[in-house]
């Protein structure tokens, strides 16, 4: 028998006792199916799994963008996708169910499992999320004695209702990992412990009454409490936060296990906030050191964030949501986030065994530096973390013999107890940097270009709702508009107005929030708002009046209703007290005033940011700078296939709608620290465009200039790999979407500088590594690269050489 014979035999051989052993484990799989679980881990179909789960949320991206971001999340390393339920999307009126485009819940878990992935569906129905009143419908505030998340029966019934609705439905689908279904985990409320002291001895039984209701509903999965260390038996508690390997405590029953329901990538943005960072290497760390510490599931909040599309957000929540996740806004992949916890992933697979069947054990290894072991007795299974928890300090250490560099504030991963696979403070994986490019053909002129029709301002002769006294917004707005118009009027004589023509008096608001536009006599006169932090606010502007009759109009607004704290169905907004001072006569109070009130505005009404709404109004050439304006155009979609984006750095605030689908809320004027707007790109998914003709309505609250309003393309094409080669890695770079690297526009080996898009040679930069890559990399879709000296003919004695390779390339689609 020939060797190839031989080979061939092994090969089979070796296939015939994969496919026996993949029948027997689909058998054992048939046979136990459904989810249980001890004080290790979750029991899967009768296996124990390590999981690896991140949020992505059906309503902030598109039906059509799912399964290329659920494709990514699993090519990432996932085998878990994890989503609330909104339930306000669900029923925005009692009995009124929607569940379709977006709201398609059953469509995405279907997605999910198609994919091979599980899922774990979290409830609520309280969900927060920065979600508009934290997933509950505006109906339920109205409904006569209630009190959210209380022992309280009105809002008990409501919630078991829509539980009961929801597990049903997953039911029917045969969705639950019991009837063979991807759904392996369900949660019930949301952080609870943050508010339970508020509702004393009704909160502390509520909780209970919650988790045997849930129970009760009978899934044939675990359910879940995150942050609730009073879960009620068999209900599993679980960490939310940035470092649960240092936070989490423990559980409330040794037969449960550690569950991390949230790590959170970075943080979600408010209006005026800074950019939000989380790096990968303190992502990974967190993660390498929970599992070192018996964790055995992780999700990622979020791992695709998306956007909050319409009027979806909490309170001054951008619409850009969580971007800084391993897949930003457009799902496209953020790099090294997306690779380096990716290639974490990896390394924690090859310790399964050890992690899930060993005994671990902790070994010091001086000051801040530990190994923590996991051995099964009897075989050569082991797996190491070797830790070092200082912030700065990179060291040696020696374990089992061996020694070990250790960088600063890093986890050394040893899948057999010998070998380091990855450390955290290392990245191996490629960096990229988004660039934005504005779209030929989506900005040329149609007809005329940009038309406009300015809202009226309604006097108090004009409105239908009455009051003495300015009333509540919410409780008449109902979460159906933003807006809500404030009118009165009042009489001057002239021995009341300043004399000097340089004094005016001064209108002074108090509003319990958030935003408001005032006017006096038709004329603009300035805005204000409060913050996240603390909604209310005052407002002093000086304005021109006259004798006789004048009229003060005041567009109060919410910007997302609130998600978080307690009794939420109490939260007020809206204009408080006006006063007029600086009159001859002293201050003049208005609060007392007859107030007229309007609901919304015109426009809205006319839905005129719709095609056939729009014929409803008469437009004009359009002019800049004039508040409360409604502007069109209309607009080809940009060629190709890359995600599609509108830069508004020209207006100030107010709302964008294209064919008649809202984009969110933009606010550029509301500056961060840094003197720049905390979001000034807004998402158009290509799903709500045809090729020509696309209707574009843009709401401006306080005066822009629609003429350089741009539409743009995304792109992640500049690609980059910084790796430095203590430990002989590899440096990898790849297109994505089967893109080619057409150039490269940067290389240096030895001590370069600067981050993806801004590197720079250092002192020891060697001039033939540019040919060497150019010859690897030009015209594939990825290569690989070498880290080292003599690979790039660098002197490996130049003093302040790090041995890092960094390379930038650029990417195309490839022609035909």
């Amino acid at each position: 028998m020939s060797c190839s014979t031989c080979r061939l035999c092994a090969q089979s051989l070796l296939l015939l006792v994969l496919l026996s052993a993949a029948a027997v484990s689909a058998h054992t799989h048939d046979k136990v199916k459904g989810v249980s679980y001890d004080g290790r881990s979750l029991i899967i179909n009768g296996r124990r799994e390590l999981l690896f789960s991140g949020s992505i949320h059906y309503p902030r991206s598109t039906p059509e963008m799912w399964p290329d971001i659920i494709a990514k999340a699993k090519r990432g390393g996932l085998n878990a996708i994890q989503t609330y339920v909104f339930w306000n999307v669900h029923e925005p009126q009692p009995g009124q169910l929607n569940f379709s485009g977006r709201r398609d819940l059953v469509k995405f878990i279907k997605l999910v499992h198609q994919q091979g992935l599980y899922a774990t569906l979290r409830i609520g129905p309280f969900i927060e999320a920065e979600w508009n009143f934290g997933g509950f419908p505006f109906w339920l505030k109205e409904i006569k004695n209630i009190t959210f998340r209380s022992d309280n029966e009105p809002f008990k019934h409501h919630m078991k209702k829509f539980a009961e609705m929801i597990v049903k439905m997953m039911k029917d689908e045969k969705l639950f990992a019991s009837q063979g279904g991807p759904i392996i985990l369900s949660q019930i409320e949301n952080e609870y412990n943050n508010v339970a002291l508020a509702y004393e001895e009704e909160g502390k039984n509520y909780v209970q009454w919650a988790g045997k209701m849930a129970v009760g509903l009978e899934t044939g999965v675990p359910w879940v409490m995150c942050k609730q260390t009073d879960a009620p038996d068999p209900v599993i508690s679980s960490c939310n936060g940035r470092n649960c390997g240092d936070t989490f405590t423990g559980q409330n029953k040794p037969n449960k296990p550690i569950l991390w329901t949230e790590n959170w990538t970075a943080q979600y943005r408010v209006f005026g906030d800074p950019p939000s960072q989380r790096s990968a290497e303190d992502l990974a760390y967190a993660v390498a050191l929970f599992f070192s510490k018996n964790g055995t599931l992780v999700n990622y909040y979020m791992y695709h964030g998306g956007t909050n599309f319409g009027r979806t957000s909490s309170s001054f929540v951008t619409t850009r949501y969580y971007d800084e996740a391993p897949l930003d806004e457009y799902g496209l992949l953020k790099e090294p986030k997306w690779g380096h916890i990716k290639d974490l992933h990896s390394a924690l697979k090859l310790c399964r065994k050890a992690l899930l069947w060993g005994t671990p054990t902790v070994q010091s290894l001086g000051q801040d530096l530990e190994a923590r072991v996991y051995e099964k007795p009897g075989s050569d299974v082991c797996a190491a973390f070797l830790v070092n928890k200082n912030p700065r300090v990179d060291t040696t250490v020696v374990f089992r013999g061996v020694a070990y560099v250790l960088p600063h504030h890093s986890i050394s991963i040893l899948p057999n107890c010998k070998t380091v696979v990855i450390n955290t403070q290392r990245v191996n994986a490629q960096h990229s940097a988004r660039t934005y490019h504005v779209s030929k053909e989506a900005n040329k002129k149609h007809g005329h270009g940009w038309k406009m029709y300015q809202e009226a301002v309604p006097t108090f002769s004009r409105t239908s709702i009455r009051a003495n006294g300015p009333m509540e917004l919410m409780n008449l707005t109902k979460d159906t508009t933003d807006y809500l118009w404030y009118s009165t009027s009042f009489n001057l004589e002239k021995d009341d107005l300043p004399r000097r023509q340089d004094i005016r008096p001064v209108v002074q608001i108090s509003s319990l929030g958030h935003a408001l536009h005032a006017f006096v006599n038709d004329v603009y006169i300035g805005s204000g708002h409060g913050t996240k932090i603390d909604k209310s606010f005052s407002f002093a502007k000086p304005a021109t009046l006259k004798p006789g009759t004048n009229h003060i109009s005041i567009l109060g607004m919410t910007v997302g209703l609130p998600d978080s704290g307690a009794f939420l169905e109490k939260r007020v907004a809206g204009v408080h007290r006006v006063a007029v001072q600086g009159l001859n006569t002293g201050t003049l109070d208005l609060s007392a005033n007859k107030w007229g009130h309007q609901v919304g505005m015109v426009g809205e009404k006319l839905r005129i940011y719709t095609q056939h709404g729009s014929h409803r109004v008469q437009w004009s050439a359009a002019k800049k700078g004039t508040p409360l304006t409604w502007y069109k155009r209309y607009f080809d979609a940009p060629h190709g296939e890359d995600p599609v984006a509108i830069d508004m750095s020209s207006m100030g605030k107010g709302m964008v709608w294209v064919n008649g689908q809202s984009i969110g809320r933009y606010w550029v004027s509301y500056l961060s620290p840094f003197g720049l707007p905390s979001q000034s790109m807004y998402h158009i998914p290509r799903s709500f465009m045809k090729p020509s003709g696309n209707l574009m309505v843009v709401l401006e609250e306080t005066g822009g200039n629609p003429e350089g309003i741009a539409v743009v393309t995304v792109r992640r094409d500049n690609i980059c790999a910084i790796v430095t080669g203590d430990v002989k890695p590899k440096a990898r770079l790849r297109c994505a979407d089967s893109k080619i690297i057409r150039s490269i526009a940067f290389v240096s080996f030895g001590n370069p500088t600067g981050s993806c898009g801004q590197l720079a040679a250092g002192s020891c930069h060697s001039p033939a590594a540019m040919a060497v890559v150019e010859k690897a990399c030009v015209g594939k879709t990825s290569c690989e690269l070498p880290v080292s000296p003599e690979a790039y003919a660098a002197d490996a004695s130049c003093a302040g050489t790090t041995n890092t390779l960094a390379v930038q390339a650029k990417c195309v689609r490839k022609k035909g």
